[in-house]
């Protein structure tokens, strides 16, 4: 079993210390979360695992590991093709397939036995690393991450940063590695593939390490979390929820346990002035000497966090805060937008979400009055003043300084301006960078910053939690649900989403549809109509099949004990109906979102089949062609099977 094993690692830039004995293992199978604040050191220490950086002590052991995936968070490829760059990642496969086949030109030649052997060595060493299939694992990959067949033929470099970043992920996915090490690789995702990743990683086999800040990720795929904290480590079972549980509780009781010591040291320290030169004085030095050899309970340091981070309130408006009507869009002959009509109320919190593509970012700038809609009007209510936040920071001034962007848009003292940025995390000399050399995380601050000193009732925000770390994110989620005005919100960010929004509305193929709750509702909502459709393509396909075929009637038995089992149910089915009723909730959850993935990946691997099955050069071949038919509708069996088991599981 594959094992890597880090002990008592420590890495220091200069005099600074980033972390010191840092120590954890990863198994086989375990899907470890990897979570802390933004420059506490977690790529770096990732880049030392796969040796991209030293270290300064410490060991880092892999155990049986034959190969690691790598997912960074800035992806850099080459030029060629996306097939080109997919196909890249089996070169040592491909390598074999050359060999294989001269071999077998030479073996045709020569017919020696020696030849034989080696041949039988190598072909077994192909079909070993998948030699045979590796091109559907690449349609299943991509597939499920948003590619189609028509992608494969565009440059790489055409590909824009998000589909850049998807490209690495499915390299890294493509071979399955002992351990795949991934830094945040939600980013660029929308929701709908980032469900497919949680379902994928949820079967993978490997040894899973995750740097994000994605909290509703952490929930669904991990397993156990490591938390870089206060320069080291600490591992806590169970997923993100219980992290924070957890921690919250060993926090709580560390605090209690260090109150009860401090006043056990402040009585003793008493004591020890009251009777220092008295007749106690033995009694006293005795109880010195203890306090020396007390062990001192140390709090960790608290993270840095926002202060005072709170919108202004805002001036009263209409009820009707924002409109669209009948709003069309087109970017040459593509259509966005489609005959929307869309009303936000006063204190709406409203969540807008769909797939990357959808034209979520247009409706925010046409409502904005930036885009002029190709059809339709849009228009802001009486006395509303909005805000707006770019998921690009347009707002911003590059070659303006921190404290300038600041003193002068809003016209206060440095004192002031000073005290504000502070409790945004901008302290001393940090108020003088200029804005064009901040990290996006530092930019988004800034970018809310503003926002808050605007005074706007009416806050549309576009991906306002990318690059922040998870403590900001908190303090975000604290302000909007405190804020007493209005905000529209489009994100990827599920648990964010949950907190803050009590509308969510879906935007999909140029239309929108509007569901009057949080994000789970929406998903419960939309889990409802999937399921409901997934019925009625069921019974359809039972009622062809049964179409024209009547059973014979049997003769009745007064004294037959009813059966309930459902007719055409066979005893396999019986079997697994019967085990999924013992089951709690949460395992049936579990179950439900496995086949789901594993339906997903088996659709991936038909549609790559039905590829192979088009191909000239197959069709010309008989064999080749009656296997790859045969393999065809094994998998339409397995998809069956696996749908008749996810609706028993949702029937339950």
């Amino acid at each position: 079993m594959g094992k890597l094993k880090v002990q008592g690692l420590a890495k220091s830039f200069g005099i600074e210390e980033l972390f010191h004995d840092v120590s954890f293992e990863v198994a086989r199978g375990d899907k470890v979360g990897f979570v802390g604040a933004n420059g506490a050191g977690k790529t770096t220490l990732m880049r030392i695992l796969l040796g991209q950086e030293e270290y300064d002590a410490g060991t880092i052991r892999f155990d049986d590991a034959d190969t690691v995936g790598y997912v960074e968070q800035q992806a850099v490829f080459g030029s060629g093709t996306l097939y080109e760059e997919f196909r890249s990642a089996f070169g040592d496969i491909i390598e074999l397939g050359r060999r294989k086949k001269e071999m077998e030109q030479e073996i045709a030649r020569s017919r020696e036995e020696g030849d034989l052997e080696a041949y039988g060595h190598l072909v077994e060493r192909f079909e070993l690393l998948g030699g045979y299939d590796y091109e559907c694992r690449i349609r299943r990959v991509a597939f499920g991450l948003g590619f189609s067949e028509e992608d494969f033929q565009k440059e790489v470099s055409h590909f824009s940063g998000g589909q850049k970043t998807r490209i690495c992920l499915a390299k890294a996915l493509l071979r399955e590695p002992e351990f795949l090490f991934l830094d945040e690789p939600t980013n660029h995702l929308d929701i709908h593939m980032i469900e497919w990743l949680e379902g994928f990683l949820a079967n993978y086999h490997g040894g899973v390490l995750i740097i994000s800040h994605d909290r509703f990720f952490l929930d669904r795929v991990a397993t156990r979390i490591i938390e870089l904290a206060g320069k080291t480590v600490a591992s806590y079972e169970g997923n993100y929820s219980y992290f924070i549980k957890v921690k919250t509780e060993r926090r709580a009781a560390l605090q209690t346990a260090y109150e009860k010591q401090q006043e056990h040291i402040r009585k003793t320290e008493e004591y020890i002035r009251r009777y220092r030169a008295g007749i106690k004085a033995k009694q006293a030095r005795g109880r010195q000497s203890q306090l020396n050899r007390l062990e001192r309970i140390v709090l960790p340091p608290e993270a840095a966090a926002f202060n005072y981070f709170a919108f202004h309130a805002p001036s009263e408006c209409a009820q009707r805060v924002a409109e669209m009507e009948d709003i069309s869009m087109s970017f040459g002959r593509q259509e966005i937008l489609s005959h929307i009509d869309l009303l936000i109320r006063k204190g709406d919190g409203v969540a807008l979400v769909g797939p990357n593509g959808a034209g979520k970012t247009t409706l925010l700038k046409i409502l904005m009055g930036e885009l002029e809609p190709t059809g339709g009007r849009a228009w802001l209510g009486s006395r509303v003043k909005p805000g707006y936040f770019s998921q690009h920071h347009e707002g911003l001034h590059p070659e303006n300084t921190v404290l300038d962007e600041i003193l002068y848009e809003y016209g206060m003292t440095e004192e002031q301006a000073r005290k504000y940025l502070g409790a945004f995390l901008f302290h001393g000399d940090d108020v003088l960078r200029r804005i064009g050399e901040l990290s996006g995380g530092e930019q988004s601050r800034l970018t809310f910053l503003k926002l808050m000193l605007t005074g706007a009732n009416f806050l549309v925000l576009d991906e306002p939690t990318n690059h922040l770390d998870i403590p900001a994110k908190e303090a975000v989620e604290e302000a909007l649900m405190a804020f007493p005005g209005t905000f529209l919100v489009v994100s990827h960010d599920r648990y964010f989403l949950d907190k803050v929004a009590n509308c969510t509305l879906e935007l999909e193929d140029g239309n929108i549809r509007e569901y009057g709750g949080s994000y789970s509702y929406y998903r419960m909502k939309k889990e409802e109509e999937e399921k409901e459709k997934e019925t009625i393509r069921l019974q359809e396909e039972a009622s062809k099949k049964q179409h024209g075929k009547v059973p014979a009637e049997r003769p009745a038995n007064k004294n037959a004990i009813p059966d309930s089992t459902p007719v055409g149910e066979d005893k396999q089915m019986q079997r697994e109906r019967s085990m999924f009723q013992g089951l709690s909730d949460a395992k049936r959850e579990e179950l439900i979102r496995r086949t789901e993935a594993e339906i997903a990946m088996a659709e991936a691997e038909l549609k790559g089949l039905e590829f192979e099955m088009n191909k000239p050069e197959m069709q010309a071949d008989p064999v080749k062609s009656q296997r790859i038919a045969e393999d065809y509708a094994a998998k339409e069996r397995e998809i069956e099977e696996r749908y008749a088991k996810w609706e028993q599981l949702c029937e339950i």
